[in-house]
């Protein structure tokens, strides 16, 4: 890192192992203490941590501060910048239902999002639930979900005060502002209403955090005299509700990363039971969307990698009864439906490029809708209305600033009902975004997304932030984000990495990084920093790699095989200790995450093979880059020890290098911050040390 001097040593981390045998192999973790004993009673209240540890990760924290002190002036800057480019009293296209259209929006100054909506021909707008109102005294504040009932009386709502994603829902009456009695703790957010508004059903989430039961909510009783509708025994399956395409079911998905399996319950009687779609079957995932009495699923099934939709009698929808409509296309990936009474809509995605495709189901006639740019970003954006010809979608690209149509299927003609503004101004002619092909170790064309200012020309000097992800078959978009500006502003060029493990080049993509093939993930990436060096957009240590999650386990395993590439690392709640989590099934992802990783527990092969890669277990003596860590205290996702540990055995561990800084929000969870403003603050840490690692110190840009 390009400070001459560090202001102070860091903190040493006590070794005291923790010895256990696994498959013949023994293991010795010295950090092992930095996981509280209490960890679940930490989330429900985090000043229950042990102060040992709590002691230990404040003394972390004031070491990161003292190292990104230099940095106070550009992190100021910084903030300063990205808050100009947000629109502050910002809102949402309201949304129609009935006689009303509903919306978010934000106040000037406001932190967190006003809920309300307006008469559907205009008038004033009614706020409901103020967030800013419901998060004072509170260091953390995020809503879950939002849902009015179907006579549009009531709005069920729920919020998270820890960062631990524990909800509580509550229910407010529109006409007196004021809430119900009804309080339903330890829930997962979202809600499914009954037809007549006396009902809802929704997911609690049990001591380890798993979502694993269903219930049925009359309004006016208490939580304990809620019925239990439905139960998942398998604890490495969750559940949830979801309203159907027509509003006439509550569906229960519950499943795995590799395997699904659908309950209906009717929501016209308070007494349904759940009805099962199609019984589970290893492998097969499917989702299920209602038109009268006709089923439409789209699934895998049939060695469809790239999933196929098919059709079935709601009154005889098992398996046997599913007739094609949409064939199977290897690398066109049926990313998502949504479906009208007249038209399925299907978002699909080859070579990483999205494309909305409406089909009008009267004739089978398809058509779909046209875009110019190399590379960018599609979402279809969910309506409360079911018979209706209009479709909503953004579109963005990493030039291009989120733009929001309704479309009418019928007549196709777009309308333009929003595109974001930047009160500091935007040019999208001063930036260029290009797509390139990497080629991997194995031959495997990696696509990228770059984005650049128009004066900034390969020379081999850039900079170069490469973002990736590449697990859980999640695609990163090549989407519009105002935040990173402020380093291509700065000279920077930003890049994602579409590796493997991704879904951005279809399901095989992603089923090409995952289990026995994750490492394509890691080489992957490498593979794009190489071609972006040998394609002079940047040189090797002029690189700050960046990834959160699962795509800090990304971060933490290229560390480890190709130091000398990146000068820095930023790794946002990484998940760093594969094998030690993945060991410990009382966790709340670990059963879930198996068929994702593989279960190291009962299988050799699996625990050999996470053992090779995971980052905590990898960490040699060598030179690392600059590396910083993000973690919060509350996250049930990736918990804050897996970092601490993987910041301490660096430390112990390297042989020069660094710094390697630990910052722990001890006031939040998975993503940070909640506010919108203090998330910024955040992001500033993050870039300012990315500017700091490739020597870029200025608090203005170019």
């Amino acid at each position: 890192m390009t400070l001459d001097t560090l202001p102070e040593a860091p903190p040493l981390a006590p070794r005291r192992p923790l010895v256990r045998t696994f498959h013949g192999v023994t293991l010795a973790d010295d950090y092992a203490w930095l996981k509280d004993a209490n960890w679940q009673r930490v989330l429900r209240d985090p000043s229950l941590l042990d102060p040992a540890i709590r002691a230990y990760l404040e003394a972390e924290n004031h070491y990161a501060e003292a190292v990104l002190r230099p940095t106070e002036a550009l992190q100021k800057a910084l903030v300063a910048e990205m808050r100009g480019r947000i629109k502050e009293d910002d809102s949402t296209v309201p949304q129609p239902d009935g006689p009303f259209a509903y919306l978010s929006r934000y106040r000037e100054g406001g932190q967190h999002p006003l809920i309300g909506r307006t008469p559907r021909d205009g008038g004033d707008t009614t706020t409901l639930l103020d967030g800013d109102t419901l998060a004072a005294g509170s260091a953390y504040f995020k809503f879950g979900g939002t849902r009015h009932s179907p006579d549009h009386r009531l709005e069920a709502w729920s919020a998270d005060v820890r960062g631990s994603e524990y909800y509580t829902t509550r229910v407010r009456s529109w006409q007196t502002g004021e809430d119900l009695g009804d309080v339903l703790e330890q829930t997962s957010g979202g809600v499914v209403w009954g037809l007549d508004s006396t009902f809802f059903y929704y997911t609690g989430v049990d001591e380890n955090h798993r979502p694993l039961k269903v219930y049925r909510h009359r309004l006016g009783s208490a939580q304990s005299d809620d019925v239990l509708v439905y139960e998942e025994k398998d604890t490495g399956w969750f559940a949830r509700v979801e309203e159907s395409a027509s509003g006439r079911y509550c569906v229960i998905n519950t499943g795995d990363h590799d395997t699904s399996e659908n309950w209906l319950i009717d929501l016209s009687r308070p007494d349904a039971v759940p009805r099962l779609v199609a019984a589970r079957e290893t492998g097969i995932r499917y989702g299920v969307y209602d038109r009268g009495d006709e089923l439409f699923i789209h699934t895998n099934e049939g060695d469809a990698i790239d999933y196929r939709i098919a059709t079935a009698p709601i009154a005889t929808p098992e398996r046997k009864q599913w007739r094609p409509l949409i064939p199977h296309r290897p690398g066109v990936y049926i990313v998502s439906v949504a479906l009208y009474a007249g038209y399925l809509v299907r978002l699909e995605r080859a070579n990483a490029l999205p494309a909305i495709v409406i089909r009008r189901l009267a004739d089978g006639n398809e058509h779909s809708i046209e875009f110019a740019e190399e590379a960018y970003s599609l979402d279809i954006v969910d309506g409360f209305e079911f018979d209706t010809t209009r479709l909503r979608f953004t579109y963005s690209s990493m030039t291009t600033p989120a733009e929001i149509y309704d479309y009418d299927m019928a007549s196709r003609q777009r309308i333009l009902r929003k595109r974001q503004e930047i009160p500091s101004g935007h040019d999208p002619a001063g930036y260029v975004t290009r797509r390139l092909l990497a080629t991997a170790h194995d031959g495997a064309q990696v696509p990228v997304s770059i984005l650049h200012r128009r004066d900034v020309c390969p020379d081999g000097t850039a900079p170069l932030l490469l973002y990736g992800y590449g697990s859980y078959g999640m695609a990163m978009p090549a989407s519009f984000a105002a935040n990173r500006l402020s380093l291509v502003d700065r000279g920077f060029v930003y890049a994602i990495a579409h590796i493997r493990g991704g879904a951005d080049k279809g399901w095989g993509w992603y089923l090409d990084g995952k289990r026995e093939k994750k490492t394509n993930t890691f080489a992957d990436f490498e593979a794009v920093a190489r071609a972006l060096i040998t394609q002079r957009y940047t040189a090797a240590g002029h690189i700050v790699a960046h990834g959160g999650s699962a795509g800090g386990m990304l971060m933490g395993a290229v560390a480890n095989r190709a130091p000398g590439l990146f000068a820095g690392i930023v790794a946002e709640v990484p998940f760093v200790d594969v094998l030690a989590t993945m060991l410990d099934d009382t966790l709340p992802l670990t059963p879930p995450e198996w068929p994702e990783w593989g279960n190291p527990i009962t299988d050799e092969a699996a625990f050999r093979h996470i053992r090779s890669y995971s980052p905590y277990d990898n960490v040699v003596a060598q030179r690392y880059p600059a590396i910083l860590a993000m973690a919060g205290l509350t996250d049930p996702r990736v918990t804050y020890w897996e970092p601490a540990k993987w910041v301490a055995r660096l430390r112990a561990t390297m042989t020069g290098g660094g710094p390697i800084v630990l910052r722990t929000n001890m006031g939040a969870g998975h993503g940070g911050a909640a506010g919108r403003f203090d998330r910024l603050n955040e992001v500033a840490i993050a870039y300012a040390f990315a500017l700091h690692a490739v020597g870029r110190n200025s608090d203005q840009a170019d």
